[in-house]
């Protein structure tokens, strides 16, 4: 049986999308209901810069249809601050400060990790032992919040399910095969990063799911995707796909309003992979 795929963008406020992308006179808390009936999922990157609240969660949730898959970012102070170590107590702030509240939407975890962190096998191990691999655990984890989140956290899981992670590496010393042996042996995916040249591009599957961030084409977040690009990102997906593999795809090329219509132009290509057809135009 083919796996799902998911095409979207890496976040939905941009002041430039206004009158280019969003129509003209829509009202700035009708994006997202706008960007979610042209895309199949949408990467949430608020959460990378600081933690965001439940009910901030809890409003995408209601503002997206049934079946909609929201990717979450996992938080810079863990990545690029801790680098990793000696995180356990900002994971539990991270899960319990409210994408619990996504509920059946919340899709993936990803996880950048800053161009100043090279691979070091033992720290990674021990990150990956941290992360939890269910929502039920992420609520364990998340009850062991600090002071940061008192008060105001979520920790209700009506339904189980699993949660998936996803890394994106920065340093070429990441281009080692024990690498991606230890990404298998977690089950943790690998984000295969188009950076226009400027970071390792690293085409494997590691999981039972694909993740795949798109930059920019040449340009660093900000050109475009020719057709002819489209159709080779769009036959590396299919192949992954068709072998049984869900395939999540974010555009994160937004400086010059590309990423949205990219994404719709990628939809286009893989619409009988998707969880369902988005709107037309």
């Amino acid at each position: 049986m083919p796996g799902t795929v998911r095409i979207g963008i890496s976040g939905w406020t941009y002041a430039p999308w206004r009158t280019v992308f969003y129509p003209e006179g829509l009202r700035q808390k009708d994006e997202l209901a706008y960007a979610a009936s042209k895309m199949t999922s949408i990467e949430i990157n608020g959460s990378f810069y600081s933690l965001q609240r439940p009910e901030s969660y809890q409003a995408w949730r209601e503002r997206t249809p049934e079946g909609f898959v929201f990717a979450v970012k996992g938080g810079r102070f863990i990545t690029h601050m801790k680098k990793l170590a000696d995180v356990e107590t900002p994971l539990a702030n991270f899960f319990a400060s409210g994408p619990l509240a996504l509920a059946e939407k919340l899709g993936p975890v990803l996880w950048q990790l800053p161009p100043t962190l090279g691979f070091d096998a033992e720290r990674l191990e021990s990150f990956f032992g941290l992360l939890p691999r269910t929502t039920a655990a992420a609520a364990e984890l998340g009850s062991r919040h600090d002071e940061r989140v008192a008060g105001r956290s979520h920790l209700d899981v009506p339904v189980v399910q699993a949660i998936r992670h996803a890394v994106e590496v920065r340093h070429e010393s990441f281009l080692a095969p024990e690498f991606l042996s230890l990404l298998r042996e977690h089950g943790i995916g690998l984000v295969v990063a188009d950076t226009a040249g400027k970071w390792p591009l690293i085409r494997e599957v590691t999981a039972d799911f694909a993740y795949v961030r798109l930059h920019g084409d040449t340009e660093l977040y900000a050109s475009g995707y020719s057709d002819a690009a489209l159709d080779e990102w769009a036959a590396l997906m299919r192949g992954w796909a068709e072998s049984g593999t869900d395939v999540y795809a974010y555009f994160d090329n937004d400086m010059k309003v590309r990423a949205p219509f990219d994404a719709m132009g990628l939809i286009e290509r893989l619409a009988d992979l998707g969880p369902w057809r988005p709107e037309a135009g």
